[in-house]
């Protein structure tokens, strides 16, 4: 058993640290990660190395551990200043846009493919939620109109829930036990719960991690990932939907003060990459390429219809009535990436043994393989083409808060970034409150106790003791002058976060 063990190890240690350095290697050929973690499961499986793997229930219960763990990282870096513009949209695409979605695949999936009405709904069911890991990772790398990126971000954080309910409730056995109408209000009822819920949780831990002081930095982290575990918790328990309910949580948090802010994000941002290696890997196992030729008809068929009829038809009915222009419509239906999620959605009717859901599963397989390349591939040319790309801005000033319970104070620690207005500023003129004061600044890796002349420079990192009464204050007037320099207050700036 421990021999077991210690290769099973060996194989996993030794995959994570080649799934790690292909980051970079498809980084450098323009191919998605995602596609290279689907390559290393398949290439360690029954038709590589060996290893057999069918096990549809655990790649199920781990493919969903691995979403709360994405979508509570999409959640924690998701900005309200940047989510509340686009709520009403978002929230359309991931509701109307779903069903429509679902509607237009089955019509066509059924007639083309002959397939009876269940299953081919299911096609649409489990294809209907665009992707969370892929937008967040892909749209980071584009320069397009904040906006733009919001509303699909998002969309792809909301639209997991109301998939998921309808691919198990088609998946049931009791499918035909309820009329529609019960079902649609159930629906309702786990959306509209969750997201409660998913605020309640979000809320307490809030006031929580603001206010305790643990005795290890490191510790504020775990906390905020496990609370947005904890929205999940209750309200699947609640017979709620968990998914909304972690990311409304992670929105939460991560537009709160919080303590070791960063640090937080920076965890949250390694544990999603350990989930999609881990989750796409899995799911490169479960699948068996020799069967993968015999989906390659309807996969093409099916992802047709879902890129050219279903996703734009959505796009229309949402988007219209938010004065959507047409380009940025268009953009909207050709970035509706699809990844592990709708694979993972593919593993429910699977464990469930609906006739027909292998041949569903290779479908599903080879359309995110080759749609995810082709879309993925083109999003930055296609933006280009519609005229979306936006300029580069300098990066947003960043400040760190670490708690000094005992003296009511915080430790706020900042970088000045390239583009801010603060360089070249001397210290006397930044004007911070009575109350916070410069105590050191890092220099070249040098660190000294700065004079009232002394001049920032790009890469300066600055230690700053503020009371509490303050702290927020001294943010505000920070991040006024890295925008418009000393005189940010005559140009009508007064360092509101737009991060928060």
């Amino acid at each position: 058993m421990t021999d077991r063990l210690d290769i099973a190890l060996l194989i996993g240690a030794a995959v994570l640290l080649v799934a790690v350095g292909a980051v970079r290697l498809s980084t450098r050929l323009g191919v998605p990660s995602l596609l290279v973690y689907l390559a290393l499961g398949v290439a360690i499986g029954e038709d590589g190395l060996g290893i057999r793997f069918d096990d549809a229930e655990l790649t199920r219960a781990l493919g969903f551990c691995a979403l709360i763990v994405i979508i509570a990282e999409g959640g924690l870096t998701s900005r309200w200043s940047a989510l509340r513009p686009v709520l009403g949209v978002a929230g359309m695409l991931a509701t109307l846009g779903v069903v429509v979605s679902i509607v237009v695949v089955g019509v066509v999936v059924h007639f083309l493919l002959g397939v009876d009405w269940r299953l081919a709904l299911l096609y649409g069911a489990v294809l209907s939620s665009t992707d969370a890991a892929a937008v967040f990772a892909t749209l980071r790398w584009l320069r397009l109109p904040p906006r733009l990126v919001a509303t699909l971000e998002a969309e792809s954080g909301m639209n997991d829930a109301p998939a998921v309910l309808l691919v198990v409730l088609l998946s049931s056995s009791t499918l035909s036990g309820h009329a529609w109408w019960q079902d649609g209000l159930l629906l309702c009822y786990e959306l509209v719960v969750g997201v409660g819920l998913g605020f309640g949780v979000g809320m307490l831990g809030r006031w929580t991690l603001r206010r305790a002081a643990l005795p290890s930095s490191g510790l504020y982290p775990i906390a905020a990932v496990g609370l947005t575990v904890l929205a999940y918790g209750v309200a699947t328990v609640l017979h709620a939907s968990g998914f909304i309910a972690v990311y409304v949580a992670g929105v939460i948090l991560g537009n709160s003060r919080l303590p070791h802010r960063q640090a937080i994000l920076g965890f949250a941002d390694g544990l999603a990459w350990i989930a999609q290696i881990g989750l796409f890997v899995l799911l490169g196992l479960l699948s068996a390429p020799s069967r993968l030729e015999d989906a390659v008809w309807p996969a093409v068929v099916t992802g047709l219809a879902l890129v050219l009829l279903a996703r734009p038809l959505a796009v229309v009915l949402c988007a219209g009535w938010f004065r959507i222009g047409a380009r940025q419509q268009a953009f909207l239906s050709w970035a509706g990436l699809r990844g592990a999620v709708p694979i993972v959605l593919a593993t429910i009717p699977l464990s469930e043994g609906v006739p027909g859901a292998v041949p569903l599963f290779d479908a599903v397989f080879v359309l995110v393989v080759i749609f995810t390349l082709l879309q993925t591939g083109t999003l930055a040319p296609v933006a280009r083409w519609l005229r979306l790309t936006a300029a580069a801005e300098p990066a947003e000033l960043r400040v760190e808060t670490a708690p000094l319970e005992r003296m009511q104070a915080d430790l706020l620690q900042l970088e000045i970034p390239a583009g801010s207005r603060l360089v070249g500023v001397h210290l006397d003129e930044l004007r911070l409150p009575v109350g916070a004061s410069v105590t050191l600044v890092a220099r070249d890796g040098v660190g000294f106790v700065p004079a009232p002349d002394t001049r920032l420079k790009v890469g300066d990192s600055l230690l700053i003791v503020a009371t509490a009464r303050v702290r927020d204050e001294v943010e505000r007037r920070l991040r006024a002058i890295s925008r418009r320099g000393r005189l940010a207050r005559w140009f009508g700036e007064y360092g509101e976060d737009r991060d928060g």
